[in-house]
Order: structure tokens, then sequence, then C-alpha cells
């Protein structure tokens, strides 16, 4: 146990002083708030102060669009009426787009065999990407069609403007102590998704850190001198002890960061209301036990891997096979978020590799039972207990072995010789 304590120090201790530890901690939580206040500050104004004209054969209907189009304060928008429109007044405004007179104009046309009544609809503007203005068009559009439609029926101005606005639809969830809260499918879609894409990043990372540093000790035969000392299992363990607490580290740092991030006049304008993101205690608890074991399980693997090849690059080559169980996992994402307790959300969270991110992106939908999360990582233990078995063999072996690559047989040979 002393040379465990001593091997997981000494690694410890040279990552955290290490430059790329420092630049990491301190770069990941200042890039996410420069790309938080950028993606605010450029949707600053989106859209706004477009200069557009309207040529229809409806002057009433043109200009209720056109009363749509001013309401909105956020838009301040520049809006012209031509009604009613000739072809020669179509090409004018044409015209007008392509010398940037005017960014576009809407053309309404109501054909004379149409079934329906609705008139035809085109915007014409220089920038095919104006989304923003598109969306608010139509908008204008339907209102004023719906708006038009309903007077002709007689109903009060008032009431079309009620029915056009429409409803609004609360969500709330019933919790297992039959309390009911105020829910929303977008934020626990975000929330389950981030915290899966931090367990699945740092699990990663860190488990190819292990597997690097066993690479480099191995190259440079400072690991002779070390196994004077200390068992190869000591190493190992000592090994994987160290770098899972500078891992826990970073992500402590990181969650601090976050907090004051989130605490942020800016990040309240994006993360209130409707996208308002709220985390439980069983999340709070369940992510380092969850990014414990899932850095066992992958780092354990990588090093019985690493001790097996001869140079970083070599080892490169096994990495897309640890990031299969990622790429399943995100695959269901669409089938977890909406139905988090079928048959294959259940199934695939049992699976060792994926249970850290299906588990998580369970939870930010429903919580699961609590016996599914014992299963879960009942299994996550064995599977580590059973990774670790296989790799220590290979690692007692696989360290002292050089300029030679190992084959199946030489690897199923160094696991009957320990």
């Amino acid at each position: 146990m002393r040379n465990i304590l001593l091997v997981a120090k000494r690694e410890y201790l040279e990552q955290i002083r290490g430059r790329a530890f420092r630049l990491t901690t301190i770069l990941v939580p200042a890039a996410f708030a420069l790309i938080m206040g950028i993606g605010y500050l450029s949707s600053i104004g989106l859209g706004s102060h477009k200069h557009v004209a309207i040529a229809a054969d409806d002057a009433l209907l043109a200009n209720d669009i056109r009363s749509q189009m001013l309401s909105e304060k956020e838009a301040k928008a520049t809006v012209d009426v031509i009604a009613p429109a000739t072809a020669e007044d179509r090409a004018s405004l044409l015209k007008q787009v392509q010398s940037k007179a005017i960014d576009g104009f809407v053309s309404i046309q109501t054909p004379q065999d149409s079934a329906d009544g609705l008139p035809t609809v085109t915007y014409t503007s220089q920038s095919a990407g104006d989304f923003t203005t598109s969306s608010r068009l139509k908008d204008a559009v339907n209102h004023a069609i719906v708006n038009e439609r309903l007077a002709k029926g007689g109903m009060s101005q008032a009431a079309a403007d009620a029915v056009n606005k429409g409803i609004t639809l609360e969500t709330f969830q019933v919790k297992k102590d039959g309390s009911v809260v105020k829910s929303n499918a977008i934020a626990s879609f975000y929330k389950g998704y981030v915290m899966a894409i931090l367990l699945s990043m740092t699990t990663i990372m860190y488990g190819l850190n292990v597997a690097r540093s066993i690479i480099q000790e191995k190259t440079s035969r400072i690991f002779e001198v070390m196994l004077s000392i200390s068992k190869p299992g000591d190493l190992l363990a000592g090994k994987l002890v160290g770098v899972g607490l500078v891992g826990l580290t970073q992500i402590l740092i990181w969650v601090v960061a976050a907090v004051a991030i989130v605490a942020s006049p800016l990040a309240a304008a994006t993360m209130s209301g409707d996208f308002a993101v709220h985390f439980s205690w069983v999340e709070g608890v369940l992510f380092p036990v969850y990014f414990v074991l899932g850095y066992f399980l992958y780092s354990s693997l990588f090093a019985g891997l690493a001790a097996t090849c001869e140079t970083e690059q070599e080892l490169q080559m096994y990495t897309p096979l640890a990031a299969v169980p990622i790429w399943l996992s995100f695959a269901m994402i669409m089938l977890i978020i909406n139905d988090s307790n079928s048959f294959w959300s259940v199934a695939v969270s049992f699976f060792p590799p994926c249970t850290p991110i299906i588990m998580f992106l369970r939870m930010g939908s429903e919580i699961p039972p609590t016996w599914q999360f014992a299963v879960s990582i009942a299994l996550m233990l064995l599977s580590i207990w059973g990774v670790l078995w296989f790799s220590s063999r290979m690692y007692r072996v696989g360290i002292l072995m050089y300029g030679k690559r190992a084959t199946l047989p030489e690897i199923l040979r160094w696991i009957r010789y320990s």
C-alpha cells in the first residue's frame, strides 16, 4: 500500500505541476465563457434594421403585414408597401435589391384559379442565409392572412389576435415522492448532453494519459529502476489512482468555474425561464461515482494496451476502439431522451463501457429507479475487475518487452507466464 501511495503521489504532483494541466484547466472554462459571450453579443440585433418592401395585390393585406413587422421592436425594420403592385413595380424592386437600395422584397399574389384562395408569397433578397428576416416575414404573413380570414367570417379583431397568439403549453413532471415540478424538455436534453460529453471527454482523456505515461517510462527504461523497489501491480495501481485524482481535481475546478459563469448576468439571460437548468442531489452524487468507474475501466484497458505498444503512434491506432461505445451512446440520444425507460435505454445503460454516458442521458429526462443504479454500478465494478485482471498480467510482462511487436499468441503467452 505504501508503494501504491508513493506512485500515486508522484503521478499526481507530476501532472498537477505540468504546463499542460495549468493551460487546460484555465483555458477550457475561459473558452466556454468566451464562446458564451461571443454568442450572446453576436445575437444582439440579429436580423434588425432591415429595409424591406411589400409588393401585393391586396393593399389591406399588405398593410396588415407591415403592421405585424413594425410591432416587433427588436426588428427595428423599415417596411415599404406597394399595393396594388404591377409587374413593373416588382421588376423595379428586384433592381433595388440588386443595387442594395433595399435588403429584400416580399411579393404576394393571389392566383385566380387557386382552389383554397391562398396567395403565393415569395421573398427575394441578396442573402441566402437571412433566416431571421425570413422567419419574421413568414410569421407576419401567416398572422395577416389568418386575421383577414377570421375578419371575413365575422370575428372581431381582438378575438382574431387572440387566436393568432395561440396558447402557451407548460410542462410539469411528477417526481417519485408525488411532488409536481415544472419541467422543460430542451433544458433536460442539454443538461444530460453536456454532462455526458464531460464524462466521455474526461474518462477517455485521462485513460490515454495513463497509457502515454506507461509508454514514456517504457521507452526511457526508467521502469527498470522502479521495478527494483516495487511490484508491477503496485506501480499500475498507483498510476491509476494518481492520474484519476488529477482528473477529479480538474473537474472540480471546472465545476467551480462553471458555477461562477452560470451565476453571471450574461448566463442568467440565457439560462432562465424556459431554458432554466436544475440539478438534483442525485446527479451531483453520482457524477463523481460514474466518472471514477468510467475512468478506471478505460484507463485499465489502455494501460494493458500501452504495455504491448512501442510508441505513442502505435497506441493511437487503438483509440478509435475506445470511441465506439461513445458513438453508440450518442447515436441513441434521441431514443433515450424521449423514452428513458424503454427496453433499449435500460439495456444499453447496463453495458459497462456505455453506462456512465447513458445513465446521465437518462437522468436528464427522468431519474431511473434505484435498482438500476445498483445494477449498473455492480456490472461496472465486475468489468473493472476483469479488465484489471487481464491488463495487469499484460502489464507485468509487456512493460519489459522492447523491440518486438506484440502479437496475439505473444499476449496469450504473457498472460500464462504471469
